[in-house]
């Protein structure tokens, strides 16, 4: 086990493991005492291409020669070739790049107001999310998420939010046109426990917000480049957002966050209104551009399906056969798998075994492999995690 030493000048903002990450290569990371773990968490649904991805290596390792970081008031080649990219490859017309998931939503939740005031509705100041929402931890996005254990400490919130039930067909009624800029919303919940929004919610939701002229707003910080089987996860609702919102998985690890929008939103974004010092520097992008161009080729996601279906089917199966295991959920690797008892008791387990997940909540063990993990490696955790869950059935009877 390596050292569990921490460095007191750290904030204690986080419940670090006792674990000291050195290295990663593919899907394994390296502790201080050369211990290789089978990393099934992907950074948080981060490294999708697994640690230091070849492709994003060779790219960034270029572009280190040549410039690190200039002014967003001067053309970026290659920020405007990954707006062009995804532009391209979404419905969307118009990118704005910060560097992280909550900078990207506090976009969002900006530019709905800016469209309301365009539009002659200065009167929408609110913005809609949804029960066990995360959006992020700056003072906006904490406000937009909907769990209190977020808030706590932190009252009083910024204003401007309502919560509604997820999932909940009764909630289109209790949106107050007269109030609402937008709606923002996951369509895979992921701290919220992992939990997939249904088809047809989200079509009506969605339907009444084009009718409203609300902007419909989709947060796939986590769900997006791929993670739940398609590039973005609102392809598989066939519905067109007026936004998203990207990071995680779109650096490979390199800081950036995005804004995507259609023209008739992105328009009230003009010369003044929002900025980023760092947003889409030249090495951000060009770990984005790197990511993208390797995800987004056809030839990706041959086999993806059928691993996401062996990982899918063989923890489905665990659940029929565990009285601990209550359900398996998610879509592509993002999987949540509900538990009885404490969800940190099977990250522990897995962990003595070398290998590593998450918790979603207080019951949800998540689990996020990287895009690019081996069927062997599949192989390798639905055995251990097999006989884990035996192992803790016999000692909870």
């Amino acid at each position: 086990m390596s050292s569990t030493t921490t460095t007191s000048a750290l904030m204690k903002t986080y419940q670090r493991l006792p674990l000291r990450i050195v290295k990663g290569k593919g899907s394994y990371v390296w502790d201080d005492q050369d211990i290789k773990y089978l990393d099934y968490t992907s950074g948080i649904a981060t490294c999708n291409l697994g640690h230091v991805p070849d492709q994003v290596q060779a790219k960034l390792s270029e572009q280190l020669e040549n410039l690190w970081h200039c002014s967003n008031l001067y053309q970026i080649p290659v920020q405007e070739a990954l707006a062009e990219k995804l532009a391209s490859l979404s419905c969307f017309d118009q990118v704005f790049f910060c560097n992280s998931g909550a900078e990207a939503n506090e976009a969002a939740i900006k530019l709905a107001k800016k469209y309301a005031k365009d539009h002659q509705k200065p009167e929408r100041t609110e913005i809609v999310t949804f029960s066990n929402s995360f959006h992020g931890r700056t003072g906006s996005t904490m406000a937009a998420t909907a769990q209190t254990k977020i808030h706590n400490g932190f009252t009083p919130l910024t204003p401007g939010f309502t919560y509604l039930p997820f999932n909940q067909p009764e909630v289109i009624e209790q949106i107050d046109t007269n109030k609402t800029a937008g709606v923002l919303l996951e369509l895979v919940q992921g701290e919220g426990g992992v939990h997939p929004a249904d088809i047809q919610w989200v079509k009506a939701l969605y339907d009444y917000c084009k009718q409203e002229d609300i902007l419909f707003m989709v947060d796939e910080i986590q769900t997006g480049i791929g993670r739940t089987g398609s590039l973005f996860v609102y392809e598989q609702y066939d519905i067109e957002p007026d936004v998203i919102t990207l990071a995680k998985g779109l650096g490979s690890g390199f800081p950036i966050g995005a804004l995507l929008a259609k023209n008739k939103a992105a328009d009230s974004f003009s010369p003044g209104t929002h900025g980023s010092t760092f947003g889409g520097n030249p090495l951000a992008a060009t770990a984005g551009l790197a990511t993208l161009e390797q995800i987004s080729d056809p030839v990706f996601f041959n086999g993806l399906k059928e691993k996401y279906f062996l990982l899918t089917e063989a923890l489905t199966e665990l659940a029929e056969n565990n009285t601990l295991v209550k359900e398996v959920r998610g879509k592509g690797f993002l999987i949540g798998m509900e538990v009885e008892n404490k969800a940190g008791t099977w990250v522990e387990k897995l962990r003595e075994k070398q290998i590593l997940v998450l918790t979603a909540g207080e019951h949800v063990v998540r689990i996020l492999p990287p895009l690019t993990t081996e069927k062997e490696e599949l192989f390798t955790f639905i055995e251990v995690i097999t006989a884990i869950a035996a192992d803790i059935e016999e000692k909870e009877e």
